[in-house]
């Protein structure tokens, strides 16, 4: 089996310095859609370095870190990329993130569950700088036909969305060369560019990258009900439900609760398709 689930838990974390600087986090805002209308001082606060702040979900991508290919590297994993499909993902919060920075990123497989058919991994990482601990990320990454060892198969809870309309909702197209430019922030899966890589994991031409649609949303919360304010958010995660194309629109809603906000994001010309699930915003 290409996956030794004991090899891949009792192996050592591995740390490595990261670092980041302005130029990242603006490219990296970029990739989510950022900057239209490119003088909206709400936009503004993405792309001009001199009102800078950082969305949380950079913490998925600074520095590169580990990350969803690198942490398919780590011992007793080989897999074919192929056969990869991003799960799920979710980061806390220790602090706001700084527009530039040096930190030491821990990572390691953190779980491996056995769904039969499938196998999941649980890859985490934890960042600290000078000042402490900056974030904690965790992210499940789903091996298509990796599983039926007779694992542990994990939690498989799913949260109900409110029984009324949601709060807010908003609408936030995808550009057709947004996977383009959202992998020049370190994520090089060639699913998300090359159409003969696509075709031979069954799709008609390249997806986008999960973790964009996860960084779009959360910038359409912060935007939409947490007033511009990222500094609010403690916490986010999602399910990765069904995939979505550049080209094809991102339905946001928004239900607002008691110090959270739960999400369901569907692609609009494909009658809703379900992209992102069991999503929630932990804030301030």
């Amino acid at each position: 089996m290409p996956i030794d689930a004991a090899k891949a838990l009792a192996a050592e974390p591995r740390s490595a310095e990261i670092a980041w600087d302005h130029k990242d986090v603006q490219l990296y805002h970029l990739g989510l859609g950022a900057g239209s209308p490119a003088t909206d001082p709400a936009e503004l606060r993405y792309t001009l370095e001199s009102r800078l702040h950082v969305l949380p979900s950079f913490a998925t991508v600074a520095g590169a870190g580990m990350g969803v290919v690198g942490g398919l590297s780590a011992p007793g994993i080989d897999i074919d990329l192929a056969a990869v499909l991003h799960g799920g993902q979710s980061v806390t919060l220790h602090r706001p993130l700084p527009t530039g920075g040096r930190a030491v990123s821990t990572s390691r497989v953190a779980a491996v569950y056995d769904k039969g058919k499938a196998a999941i991994l649980v890859l985490r990482s934890d960042a600290a700088d000078d000042e402490g601990p900056l974030w904690t990320s965790d992210a499940q990454i789903f091996v298509r036909g990796e599983g039926g060892w007779g694992g542990d198969r994990g939690p498989s809870e799913r949260l109900e969305l409110p029984g009324r309309e949601p709060d807010k909702t908003v609408e936030r197209p995808i550009r057709e060369e947004q996977a383009l430019l959202y992998r020049l922030s370190g994520d090089w899966n060639p699913l998300h560019a090359d159409p003969e890589f696509a075709a031979l994991a069954g799709f008609d031409r390249p997806i986008l990258h999960g973790l964009c649609s996860y960084g779009m949303t959360l910038k359409a919360v912060v935007d939409t009900v947490l007033g511009g304010d990222v500094t609010r958010v403690r916490a986010y995660r999602t399910r990765f439900a069904g995939i979505v194309f550049p080209g094809e629109t991102l339905r946001i809603r928004m239900w607002a609760g008691d110090g959270r906000v739960q999400v369901a994001v569907t692609a609009v010309e494909r009658d809703d398709a379900p992209v992102l699930a069991d999503t929630v915003v932990e804030h301030s």
